[in-house]
């Protein structure tokens, strides 16, 4: 499940681009349209964790946080220079 999620996150803020973000919502959503509010603490996990691999970053106020020290709303953003 984690991988699947991972993979959707980075195909959504890929197609986005680096210049715009997405919201987790829109990730839970892309992995199950029914009952997507039950995986929005397995998204914001996988998100943590392509963020640990520079992968993706995680916003707020477009300032860059970790999520463990943040509460409320976040963005996911595509890294240019990502390591793939």
């Amino acid at each position: 499940k984690k991988q699947q999620l991972q993979s959707v996150i980075m195909e959504l803020v890929r197609r986005r681009g680096p210049e715009k973000t997405i919201c987790p919502s829109e990730a839970a959503r892309a992995f199950s349209d029914d009952n997507w509010r039950q995986h929005m603490d397995a998204v914001r996990q996988a998100a943590s964790e392509l963020q640990e691999q520079n992968r993706i970053r995680i916003e707020q106020g477009g300032e860059p946080v970790a999520l463990d020290n943040v509460s409320g709303p976040v963005r996911l953003r595509f890294r240019e220079d990502a390591d793939e």
